[in-house]
């Protein structure tokens, strides 16, 4: 059995978690605790590209928290 993860033309979703960290993830897998669907299935480039595009950072959220309050902002 090959990898779900390297189907290059299968139909995928992108899964963000409360961190805010993003996830390409096989659209027939159930979404596992503690992630949410952020792009509906599509293809592998159209979520690749919302990734690319809407996770800048890849820093978790607690961490860049953690930042800004040792930064005093």
């Amino acid at each position: 059995m090959s990898n779900p993860f390297d189907d290059t033309n299968g139909t995928f979703q992108v899964l963000v978690n409360d961190e805010g960290q993003h996830s390409l993830w096989p659209a027939f897998i159930d979404v596992p605790a503690g992630w949410k669907v952020a792009l509906p299935a599509t293809d592998r480039a159209t979520c690749g590209a919302y990734i690319e595009a809407n996770w800048t950072d890849m820093r978790p959220r607690s961490l860049v928290a953690r930042d800004l309050d040792a930064a005093g902002a």
